[in-house]
């Protein structure tokens, strides 16, 4: 898939759990897991909002666009 999910990245560089980020982003933590594997098919503009708030970052901080042929390399 050509969406790239950076969200344990952002975690990471913010040193907070998945249980906090689930506490704070009111999401559960099976749905936070899928967001932070790359398995979603979708995400909502609130959770985004959410997500970019309790981190302090961009959305792009979070989605990177990769291109198919750059996937093949």
């Amino acid at each position: 898939m050509p969406i790239i999910v950076n969200l344990d990245v952002m975690m990471a560089k913010r040193k907070i759990s998945l249980n906090e980020l689930s506490e704070k982003v009111e999401l559960t933590l099976s749905n936070l897991s899928i967001l932070k594997t790359g398995k979603a098919k979708a995400i909502r503009f609130s959770t985004l909002e959410a997500i970019c708030k309790s981190l302090d970052c961009q959305p792009s901080d979070i989605l990177e666009y990769v291109s198919d042929d750059k996937l093949d390399e």
